[in-house]
């Protein structure tokens, strides 16, 4: 059946794959990024890894809410496109100023990482692991510049159709990283073992030469280059400034509140236990796997839903909405049978289950898989939810739901049972589930009332 008699959700759903497939795809190779480092660090001990953790937990907010701001020119983009195929100087001026904002943005982040000992004690954290924490955090942070350089470059290829670009940069990066964590935190190659320092430097490593290959493909790409984006960086369009900081501000919210909720997870886990706080960062890594197929989604779905947005075509956006949903729902019903029948085989990929000394660690985290496996699907909704909210500007009502879900509900459930009750972490991880459901529920009910505050009939 040729595209053009198919069904206009069934034509919507295969563009939503295309565009996503990539997407999700460079988000699971960044987690492969992510996941070398825990690799590594793991087999420096189980305090390394825990103080790792914190570091981890504190720069994942940070970024979280960085990337939301600069992410806004993602919204922008597609409807500028969706109004007008050939926007070429409106397109320039969001990614210009998106630019602007990562620069700016990461540089604060920076200063702030180097208060991180300080802010680990007050939250109650053992003097060693924040100390090591800390300095580890302080030399990591450095890489949230150009971090937040290569997510604007990642969402300016994306919008432009070409997100095969990222996924196959991300799939070099991961290379890199192997190789910088193999040579400078066991000292190969003739470099100097310097363990989790090198880890932090193999990290800074990775994000600059990612920044250097997205330079260079937009260079070289003809689509791309008639953009002119690094062209005149040092003019200003405050217009285009001030609109994006209107959209962001609320997505950087919203994506804190959630980051926020894992983090602040992993510091009262640090309180329950050294074991339980070691068994939550590999589980959590597993969880997060999982997630960033959905998260892709919502990103592809963004960029879908704004294209339709901007050309006022109501039918596409419910469409296109809809279509991410059902393919975001349809994966994470597998990662949830994946971590309900084979939760030990997918451990063993991060430890080594069979080894005693792992005993303690390995147990903790198979009961906490177990309910990450029950929230697969809320986990899921939520993510593609937010991202078609997104596509039609709608950001400042999903950020208060993004509050009431994660803290009110979530945050204190964890406190809660994980604090003042014997279920420790599992009470963790059962807060984890609530505000991941209460903030699903939530965003799909916005999602079905958008008619009524989007001026979109609800189709």
């Amino acid at each position: 059946m040729s595209a053009a008699v198919l069904h206009p959700f069934q034509a919507e759903l295969r563009a939503t794959l295309r565009l996503a497939g990539p997407l999700a795809l460079a988000n699971l190779l960044q987690m492969a990024v992510f996941a070398t480092d825990v690799m590594f660090v793991a087999r420096l001990g189980q305090q390394a890894l825990a103080a790792s953790s914190l570091a981890v937990a504190l720069i994942a907010v940070l970024m979280m809410g960085l990337n939301g701001v600069t992410g806004a020119c993602a919204p922008l983009i597609a409807a500028d496109i969706g109004r007008r195929s050939n926007a070429v100087r409106e397109v320039r001026r969001s990614t210009r100023m998106a630019l602007w904002l990562a620069v700016a943005l990461g540089l604060a982040g920076i200063g702030l990482c180097q208060f991180a000992t300080g802010f680990m004690l007050a939250t109650g954290q053992e003097p060693e692991l924040a100390r090591e924490g800390g300095k580890f955090l302080g030399i990591l942070s450095v890489a949230m510049l150009p971090m937040a350089v290569a997510n604007v470059l990642r969402t300016f290829v994306s919008a432009m159709g070409r997100p095969v670009f990222a996924t196959v940069i991300t799939a070099l990066s991961i290379l890199v990283n192997i190789a910088g964590d193999y040579a400078l935190v066991f000292g190969h190659f003739g470099a100097p073992r310097l363990e989790l320092t090198g880890a932090a430097i193999a990290s800074i490593i990775t994000a600059s030469s990612t920044v250097v290959a997205y330079v260079v493909a937009i260079l070289t790409d003809r689509r791309l280059r008639r953009f002119h984006v690094f062209g005149r960086w040092w003019r200003p369009e405050w217009h285009r400034l001030r609109r994006m900081l209107v959209l962001g501000l609320p997505i950087s919210g919203t994506l804190i509140a959630e980051g926020g909720l894992f983090s602040g997870a992993a510091f009262v886990m640090g309180r329950v236990g050294e074991a339980q706080l070691a068994a939550h960062t590999v589980a959590l890594q597993i969880a997060a796997f999982a997630f960033q197929v959905p998260f892709g989604i919502g990103q592809a779905a963004t960029i879908r839903v704004g294209y339709h947005y901007g050309a006022g075509n109501r039918e596409g956006v419910g469409h296109a909405g809809w279509a991410s949903i059902a393919v975001g729902m349809t994966f994470m019903s597998v990662s949830a049978l994946a971590m309900f029948t084979m939760p030990r085989l997918i451990l063993s990929a991060y430890v080594d289950v069979s080894d005693q000394a792992n005993a303690a660690m390995v147990g903790y985290a198979l009961s906490y898989l177990f309910i990450a496996a029950i929230f697969q699907l809320t986990d899921g909704l939520q993510a593609v939810a937010a991202g078609v909210l997104r596509g039609i500007q709608d950001t400042r009502v999903p950020m208060l739901i993004a509050l009431t879900g994660y803290w009110l509900a979530g945050f204190a459930t964890s406190v809660a049972l994980g604090l003042f009750t014997r279920l420790g972490g599992v009470g963790v991880w059962i807060g984890l589930a609530v505000g991941l459901t209460v903030a699903a529920a939530l965003l799909v009910a916005r999602w079905h009332r958008r008619g009524h505050f989007a001026g979109l009939a609800a189709a």
